[in-house]
C-alpha cells in the first residue's frame, strides 16, 4: 500500500505549479553541484588515506612498549 506512479505524478505536478519550472530547475542544478562536491571531496579522503598508508609501511616498524615509573630519589646528597 505504498505511493503509486499516479500519486507521485499529482504531487509533482503540485510542486511544479507552486514552485515554477524556473525555481525547480535551479533547486535541481545546485542538488547537483552539491552531490558533486561530496563525492569529490571523498576522493580526496581516500587518496588522503592511501598516502598516509604508503607513509606507514615506509616506517622502520620498530614498536616501543613504554611503562611510565617514578624515578627513585636518592636521599644522600652529592658531593
Amino acid at each position: 500500500m505504498g505511493i503509486s506512479i499516479w500519486q507521485l505524478l499529482i504531487i509533482l505536478a503540485i510542486v511544479l505549479v507552486l514552485f515554477g519550472a524556473k525555481r525547480l530547475r535551479s533547486v535541481g542544478s545546485d542538488l547537483g553541484a552539491a552531490i558533486k562536491g561530496f563525492k569529490q571531496s571523498i576522493k580526496d579522503e581516500d587518496a588522503k588515506a592511501e598516502e598516509n598508508a604508503a607513509k606507514l609501511e615506509k616506517a622502520d616498524g620498530k614498536v616501543y612498549d613504554v611503562k611510565p615509573e617514578q624515578k627513585q630519589d636518592d636521599s644522600a646528597p652529592k658531593a
